[in-house]
């Protein structure tokens, strides 16, 4: 990315924030033959607690900007994963998801971006919008003029508060995402290349543990549904081993011993939506437009589906044509997979919640068909993985049928077919 103290051109798009939605749309609109200039204060993205993998249905959606093999050479694959519910390994499966750190994550998108991109080193801090050109002020006084912009500046409200859109909040506290790296004691191994275990009693407000590697390292994030202030989020950060221990007791059966490493790291979560949105000549993505719970793993995905379908569905279109009105900008908004998006992240974070707090006859009977669910996949496949184990010889024996009883079976019959 070219960096610039000055250039009074009239892009095409400007994109406020580099972040995961911001660098993915810096080089699809670029590849479209759009002037794109980006506007982040960070030359280098730096580390920071967010999401730390991507599941095969984020990956499909990565795929569809361009980004994915980028995204799969930087990432560990776990390749296999095994599945505990109430305290009972129900599932071993094949998996594909990815584990990468998300400052990794974001500087390899950033790679991608093409030189022709210019790149503001500043902060934005103001936007004056309407139906022709926007201009976006930096916090160096320099005014970068474009026809549209693209809030992906994620959690930072004054942007929005400038332009008269308003933050709803529809759950303060809503979850705790904690992060940290796990080793199994010295000259032993995890059984596992990645483990999910979900939460064995409803009143340690937890949702699950997911253990996944991250190039050499064993990564773990663990959800739960506690205030900032709660004793219990302090006790963990003093003694990480024996809190986890307490609130999954039955963990160390599927780990075996194993310690904590590294510094934890706490991210609370709330939940929000933007009011006062549809404006001319900007639009959001991600973040910035409405918030979703990591419990659920629809947060990534939520931001890839927005930066995706405006990018692929509506960008091009709308440069194609004189103006830039709330009528060409609710188009994205009103995107039928956008909106299944936004219903779905928010309708999975509240089940998610249910499923790990409510203790109702109802969310207690769909835990228990949860791991009956689990449990029937684990025998399919095992019956699967037999068949499959004994079809070579059984055709082997076949191939055999009518032959002389003074003849040999070759050794090799067995891996015939």
């Amino acid at each position: 990315m070219s960096v610039t103290a000055a250039d009074q051109r009239i892009f095409d798009v400007v994109i406020v924030g580099a972040g995961l939605a911001g660098s993915i749309a810096a080089t699809m609109l670029s590849r479209a033959g759009h002037a794109v200039a980006v506007v982040d204060p960070h030359a280098v993205y730096p580390a920071e607690f967010r999401c730390e993998k991507l599941d095969s249905e984020q990956m499909a959606v990565l795929q569809k900007t361009g980004l994915a093999n980028a995204v799969r050479a930087a990432s560990t694959h776990d390749e296999r994963a095994w599945v505990s519910r109430l305290g009972h390994l129900i599932e071993k499966r094949l998996s594909d998801q990815h584990g990468i750190d998300y400052g990794r994550l974001v500087n390899t998108l950033r790679a991608e971006i093409p030189s022709n991109v210019v790149f503001k080193r500043d902060k934005a801090t103001d936007v004056a919008n309407g139906p022709d050109l926007q201009r976006v002020t930096l916090a160096s006084g320099e005014v970068v003029t474009a026809r549209l912009v693209i809030l992906a500046s994620g959690l930072g409200n004054a942007l929005r508060q400038s332009m008269g859109m308003d933050r709803i909040d529809l759950a303060t506290g809503f979850s705790v995402t904690i992060g940290f790296d796990v080793e199994p004691e010295p000259g032993s191994r995890f059984p596992f290349r990645a483990l999910t275990h979900y939460s064995e009693r409803a009143r340690h407000r937890v949702s699950y543990i997911t253990l996944f590697p991250i190039g050499q390292r064993m990564r773990a994030n663990l959800f739960v549904y506690r205030e900032v202030g709660d004793p219990w989020l302090r006790a963990f950060r003093d003694d990480p081993e024996a809190t986890l221990n307490a609130a999954m007791p039955r963990l160390a059966r599927l780990t075996g011993p194993m310690r904590i490493a590294g510094p934890v790291k706490v991210r609370p979560i709330d939940l929000y939506a933007t009011r006062g949105y549809r404006q001319p000549g900007v639009v959001l993505i991600g973040d910035a437009f409405a918030t979703a719970c990591p419990a659920a793993g629809t947060g990534a995905r939520k931001a890839l589906v927005d930066v995706e379908r405006l990018c692929n569905g509506y960008v091009s279109d709308w440069l194609a044509t004189p103006g830039m009105d709330v009528e060409k900008i609710g188009r994205f908004y009103d995107d039928e997979a956008k909106c299944r998006s936004d219903a779905r992240s928010f309708a999975l974070a509240l089940r998610m919640r249910a499923m790990a707090l409510d203790t109702s006859a109802l969310w207690s009977a769909r835990r228990l068909a949860a791991v009956a669910l689990g449990l029937s996949r684990w025998a399919m496949h095992t019956v699967r993985d037999a068949m499959q184990r004994l079809a070579p010889e059984a055709r082997a024996k076949q191939a055999n049928i009518g032959a002389a009883p003074d003849v040999a079976v070759p050794k090799a019959a067995s891996d015939l077919g």
